[in-house]
């Protein structure tokens, strides 16, 4: 899903809610299972460059930059659809994933679960090692 009309962009755009700090949160779930990837940040660059081109775009907070999904790993997400929430504060982007979606080589960042212990232990496999993925970028 691209939106090409930079008209029709910014108009979306000025209808977002970024929080204070200028970001909104995203909701990536996989197009075809709806299963929930991850939740990352945007900012109005990140959101725009996602719309703009179709490739998920967030910002990366403790980088202080953009954050192009899989420029490192290859690990892309194409956006299939968008939405917001009743109160424009938080997106869900429905895309298709390229690989896995976790530095962790797992498809979904939330692959833990509670165990009989107290802890938090994986519940889905590997499926990428990360020293591989991320050949030592990381």
């Amino acid at each position: 899903m691209e939106i090409k009309e930079k008209d029709h962009r910014t108009r979306l755009l000025d209808n977002v809610c970024f929080n204070a700090d200028g970001f909104i949160c995203a909701i990536a779930q996989d197009h075809t299972t709806k299963t929930v990837l991850m939740v990352a940040w945007m900012n109005r660059a990140a959101l725009e460059q996602t719309l703009e081109t179709g490739n998920v775009v967030y910002y990366s907070r403790s980088r202080k930059a953009l954050w192009r999904k899989g420029e490192i790993s290859g690990q892309t997400q194409q956006l299939i659809d968008i939405r917001i929430d009743c109160d424009k504060d938080a997106i869900l982007l429905d895309v298709l994933q390229a690989g896995v979606a976790c530095h962790t080589g797992r498809k979904s960042c939330f692959s833990w679960a509670p165990s009989r212990e107290g802890a938090w232990e994986p519940v889905e496999p590997v499926e990428i090692d990360p020293d591989f993925l991320y050949r030592g970028d990381q």
